[in-house]
């Protein structure tokens, strides 16, 4: 299979407004794959069209070879999913949590228990196992998200700022368990809004802006000095800089507080 992900035209409209504008994605199998773009660009919509969350206006998406408008069922059982909120059952703790996922994904009890021990020991979750998840700290409910998004072995992880609230600790570990997971073949989607991270862990990258794309490909083809129609003319070097140039290129300079200074 060539791609994860591939969409034709995808775009989904809420009302009068078009959040999403006929998106072309191709994300290759196996790759750590960064979806970037500013705060309403149209990413977090993105992902719940691509995962069945949310039905498409028009347009086509595949899923691992799957149509997720007439396959949605086969997609889900191959994926998993961190949304933006972790979506959690607070008044389970982090090992009955764990436990029903796996039994939604039929996984048998013994290999449940066997995945949720080492997950929960993996995350740091292990040390109070009686504590309800609506005890847990917003960092703590993140680890316990990814942790069930883990546990029936996902062939795609989708990924939607994962690294919001985890301390550096926990990060680290994070970064080096997703590393790990594209290097066995996994293909990760990820959104961050910390650019350094991705610039760190992708190889590749798409930019979306005002719900159209308006960079797709390898990172350091990006990161070359090519023309481009941005502020300055020239393409930067770093990713934060390419970022710039392409959703900013018509900002406003920012205006001084009258009271301040």
């Amino acid at each position: 299979m060539p791609h994860a992900i591939e969409t034709h035209g995808l775009s989904r409209r809420f009302g009068a407004a078009l959040a999403v504008d006929g998106i072309g994605l191709d994300v290759p199998a196996g790759t750590f794959f960064g979806f970037l773009g500013p705060n309403g660009a149209g990413k977090s919509t993105t992902i719940k069209m691509l995962t069945g969350l949310l039905p498409a206006s028009s347009g086509t998406a595949r899923v691992l070879g799957h149509d997720i408008a007439t396959d949605g069922l086969a997609v889900k059982r191959s994926i998993g999913v961190v949304t933006d909120d972790a979506a959690l059952y607070e008044r389970l703790n982090g090992a009955e949590s764990l436990t029903f996922v796996g039994r939604m994904y039929g996984l048998d009890r013994a290999t449940v228990r066997q995945r949720a021990g080492e997950l929960l020991e993996l995350m740091g979750l292990d040390s109070e196992p009686r504590k309800l998840l609506v005890d847990y700290s917003h960092g703590m409910q993140k680890k316990l998200a990814l942790a069930a998004a883990l546990i029936h072995g996902p062939r795609l992880l989708f990924l939607d700022e994962p690294f919001e609230g985890i301390d550096v600790v926990s990060s680290r570990m994070i970064k080096r368990l997703l590393v790990d997971l594209v290097a066995k073949g996994v293909t990760v989607f990820l959104t961050s809004h910390i650019l350094e991270i991705v610039e760190k862990l992708c190889s590749d990258v798409a930019i979306i802006h005002r719900g159209r794309l308006v960079a797709q490909g390898k990172i350091g083809e990006l990161r070359s000095p090519l023309p481009l129609e941005g502020r300055d003319g020239v393409r930067g070097s770093s990713l934060e800089e390419v970022f710039l140039d392409l959703v900013e290129a018509d900002a406003a300079p920012v205006s001084e507080l009258s009271w301040l200074g």
